[in-house]
C-alpha cells in the first residue's frame, strides 16, 4: 500500500475506532448512572421515602414515557444535524438529573428528576449513539462497530449492578448517586463533545448514502412486523431487568447475591453478541434474532421453576440474556438494512415510540404482579416477539434508491410525496 493510501485510510479507521471507544465508555457510565443504579437502589429508596415499590418504579415509567415523547423530534434532529451538540447537551442534562435524584425527598421530586432522565436517555444513549454510528461508519463496518460498543457496555453495565450495590452498602443510596453523577460529568460530557462528528461531517456522510423516505417505511409491512416484535421483546426485557434483583431477594437470595446475579447477563451478552455477526452472515440477522427471542421467552418461563437453585437460575438468565444481547444489535442493523441510512434516525425513532411505551408499562405491570406471575407474562411476550419475525426471516437486505438531499433532513412529514 502506498504512503498516500495509508494517509487516506488511517484517519478514517482512527476516527471509527475513537468513536467506538468513546461510546463504549460513555454508554456504560450513562446507563450505569441512570438505569442500573435505579434497579439496585429501588428497595432502599422505597424504604427511605416510605412509599411502595410500585410508586418508586413509576419513576422509571415516567422517564420512559418522556423518552417516547422526545424520540421523534430527537430522531429528526439527529438526521438533520448529527449527534455532537445533542449528545453533549443530553449528557450534561443527565448529570443534573442524577444529582437532583440524589436529593429527592418526595415522590414529586423523584418524578421530576426522572422526567429529566428521560430526556437525557433519549438524547445521549443507545438510540442517539446508533444513529451516529450508522452514518459515521461504512456499511461493512456498521454491525461490527455496534457489536463492539454493545459488548463492552453489556458487560460493564452489568458490573454496575454490583458496583452500585456495594456503594449503597458503604455510603447510602444518596451518596452513591452523587458519586455516579460526578463520574458522569467528568467522563461523558467532554467525551461526546470531543469524539462525536459535528454537523458538517454528518451532512457530508449522509449525502453519500441511500435509503427510503420515512413515509415509505411506514407503509411497509416489514416495518410493522418489526414494531410488533421489538415492542413485545423490549417490554419483556425492561420488566425483567428492573425487577430481577428485587425478585431474587424476595425468593431468598441475599442482597449481595441478588445484586451479583446480573453479572451473568453481561457475560452472556458478550457471547451472544460475538456470535451474532458470523451467525447472521450464515442464517440471516432476522432468523438469528427470532431464535434468540424464543430462547429469552423459554428462559423467563422456566425461571419460576428454578427457585433458589443457582445452576438452574443461571441457565435461565443465560437464555434470557441471549435475546437481550441480540436485540440491541439486531434492531439498528435490521432497520438500516431494510430502510437505508439518510432517514435512519427518524425511522428508528418512530419505532422507538411504541417500544418506549412498552418499556414504560411492562415494569409497572411486573411490580404490580410482584411474584412469579410477571415472569410468565413477560416470557410469553418474548415468544410473541419471536413469532412476529418468522415472516421476515427469509427476506434479504434491499438496495435502496438515493434520497434527495432536501428529503434527508425533513421533519415528521418527510414521507410525503413531492
Amino acid at each position: 500500500m502506498s504512503a498516500a493510501a495509508v494517509l487516506t485510510v488511517d484517519p478514517v479507521r482512527s476516527r471509527r475506532f475513537r468513536l467506538i471507544a468513546v461510546f463504549a465508555v460513555t454508554q456504560t457510565v450513562g446507563y450505569g448512572a441512570m438505569i442500573q443504579a435505579f434497579t439496585v437502589l429501588l428497595v432502599p429508596m422505597s424504604q427511605a421515602l416510605a412509599v411502595s415499590r410500585t410508586e418508586i418504579a413509576a419513576a422509571a415509567t415516567i422517564s420512559t414515557l418522556i423518552g417516547a415523547l422526545a424520540a421523534v423530534p430527537v430522531g429528526n434532529l439527529l438526521d438533520r444535524y448529527g449527534g455532537r451538540a445533542l449528545m453533549t447537551a443530553g449528557s450534561a442534562l443527565g448529570v443534573g438529573a442524577v444529582l437532583l435524584w440524589s436529593q429527592a425527598q418526595s415522590l414529586a421530586q423523584l418524578y421530576a428528576a426522572f422526567t429529566l432522565i428521560g430526556l437525557a436517555l433519549a438524547t445521549s444513549t443507545y438510540e442517539a449513539a446508533f444513529a451516529v454510528l450508522v452514518v459515521a461508519t461504512e456499511p461493512e463496518h456498521r454491525d461490527s462497530a455496534i457489536v463492539a460498543v454493545t459488548t463492552v457496555v453489556g458487560l460493564a453495565t452489568s458490573l454496575y449492578y454490583f458496583f452500585a450495590g456495594w456503594l449503597e452498602t458503604q455510603l447510602g443510596w444518596r451518596t452513591t448517586l452523587m458519586v455516579l453523577a460526578i463520574g458522569f460529568a467528568v467522563i461523558v460530557v467532554p467525551a461526546h463533545l470531543w469524539a462525536v462528528p459535528g454537523r458538517a461531517a454528518h451532512t457530508s456522510r449522509v449525502a453519500q448514502r441511500t435509503g427510503v423516505r420515512l413515509g415509505d417505511a411506514l407503509r411497509d409491512r416489514k416495518f410493522w412486523l418489526l414494531v410488533v416484535s421489538f415492542v413485545a421483546q423490549s417490554g419483556s426485557t425492561s420488566a425483567f431487568l428492573l425487577m430481577m434483583v428485587t425478585y431474587f431477594r424476595d425468593i431468598g437470595y441475599s442482597p449481595v447475591s441478588a445484586a451479583a446475579l446480573p453479572i451473568a447477563v453481561g457475560v452472556t451478552q458478550i457471547a451472544a453478541r460475538l456470535a451474532l455477526a458470523p451467525l447472521a452472515r450464515r442464517f440471516g440477522m432476522t432468523s438469528v434474532t427470532g431464535v434468540s427471542f424464543a430462547l429469552q421467552g423459554a428462559g423467563l418461563l422456566a425461571l419460576p421453576l428454578a427457585g433458589t437453585s443457582l445452576p438452574l437460575t443461571l441457565a435461565c438468565i443465560v437464555a434470557f440474556s441471549t435475546g437481550y444481547g441480540t436485540s440491541v444489535i439486531a434492531r439498528p442493523s435490521i432497520v438500516a438494512d431494510s430502510f437505508g441510512v439518510p432517514q435512519f434516525a427518524g425511522i428508528l425513532a418512530v419505532m422507538t415510540v411504541p417500544i418506549a411505551l412498552s418499556r414504560a408499562g411492562a415494569p409497572l405491570a411486573a411490580t404490580w404482579l410482584g411474584d412469579w406471575r410477571f415472569l410468565v407474562v413477560i416470557g410469553l411476550a418474548a415468544l410473541l416477539a419471536a413469532i412476529a419475525l418468522i415472516p421476515l426471516s427469509r427476506t434479504p437486505p434491499v438496495d435502496h434508491p438515493p434520497v434527495p438531499p432536501q428529503d434527508a433532513v425533513t421533519g415528521p412529514n418527510c414521507g410525503a410525496t413531492p
